[in-house]
């Protein structure tokens, strides 16, 4: 637990420090003739009443719940009809396909079950829009099932657990944990997926990436345009890859 309080803390002054770096940068290359001064007043604090932080408290997560709800919902009922059907006879005759492998004979009923559920998944509409995008990302560790869920997560940062525990659970009938799932997937190489590089690698993407549609939303409100979104966009975006490019090769 010690370790992942650090963590926390670590990625939130990162965010600080670079939050400086860059209003410094760009105070440097705009050239704003305007200059505008912060003025706040501190107001009198005083020891909240236990009724009013209930309500806050009650008032956030209602909104979180309905707000991103909503979005984590709709998503994860798109992402599962994409990963339960797929083209071709690749997917429609996945039995047959892997059974006819000289391996399967070897395979316990379990493991059978299993290494069908996991053909199907990668034959299905979703595996081939992972596989496409997996060239891409390798680089930083990432497999296709991650690279589905960075592609969804742009609706919404939290998205990305609940795509992980879609794609996770499909075609898995057994009781077990996504997180036990999660930690034993391995890379084709044999390597476990989920190491500390790639752990690393996810999180940096995730400090400096853009990943919310609303925010590119209000963004293009305040400047009335679609310029600075996409700037912001497709820097922060690259600015994210590289980092995350950088610190898994350097730790893999």
């Amino acid at each position: 637990m010690g370790y992942q309080g650090l963590t926390l803390m670590g990625l939130y002054l990162l965010g600080f420090v670079m939050a400086l770096l860059s209003a410094a940068i760009l105070n440097k290359i705009l050239k704003i003739q305007s200059k505008t001064y912060f003025v706040i007043e501190m107001p009198n604090y005083k020891l909240p009443l236990i009724k009013n932080v209930a309500l806050t408290v009650f008032e956030k997560t209602k909104s979180f719940v309905v707000e991103a709800g909503r979005i984590i919902l709709a998503i994860s009922i798109l992402l599962w009809l994409m990963a339960s059907f797929g083209p071709g006879k690749n997917f429609s005759e996945a039995d047959a396909i892997v059974k006819s492998q000289p391996n399967s004979q070897l395979l316990s009923p379990v493991e059978l079950e299993n290494e069908i559920a996991s053909y199907k998944l990668e034959h299905s509409f979703i595996g081939i829009l992972g596989k496409s995008i997996e060239p891409a990302i390798a680089p930083l560790g990432f497999d296709w099932k991650i690279g589905i869920a960075l592609i969804s997560s742009f609706a919404a940062r939290e998205v990305f657990v609940g795509t992980l525990a879609t794609i996770y659970s499909v075609g898995n009938n057994q009781e077990e944990t996504i997180k036990n799932r999660m930690k034993a997937e391995r890379k084709p190489n044999g390597e476990l997926l989920f190491n500390l590089p790639t752990g690393v690698s996810l999180m940096l993407f995730y400090a400096f990436a853009l990943q919310c549609m609303s925010t590119l939303a209000i963004v293009k409100k305040e400047t009335n345009g679609w310029k600075w979104p996409m700037i912001q966009l497709f820097s922060m975006t690259l600015i994210a890859y590289l980092s995350a490019l950088i610190v898994y090769q350097i730790l893999a």
